[in-house]
């Protein structure tokens, strides 16, 4: 197992974030083949091998994702290209 945890702030408003939050989901779940669903203002996600959350708070957003053992061996691979796709998202504002 591992887990990865990713902190992003940002400086949108709510509903700027949450839209940025969708694009990062849309991202992710089509390159890794992931279900997501809203509860409140954490997205949370997952597939075979692979859950986790997005959480939007007012000046910064937290993805927290933990992959179980045959993924966890692509975790510095997963947590680059997440890190890269959130800034691109997050800190544009």
């Amino acid at each position: 197992m591992a887990d990865i945890s990713i902190v992003q702030e940002h400086r949108l408003t709510p509903n700027k974030a949450r839209e940025a939050a969708q694009k990062v989901a849309d991202k992710i779940s089509a390159e890794y083949g992931l279900e997501c669903a809203w509860q409140g203002d954490v997205l949370h996600f997952e597939r075979s091998g692979v859950h986790g959350s997005l959480a939007v708070e007012a000046r910064q957003v937290e993805m927290n994702i933990r992959l179980g053992f045959l993924m966890s061996a692509f975790a510095p691979a997963i947590e680059a290209k997440v890190t890269e796709k959130m800034k691109a998202v997050f800190g544009a504002a």
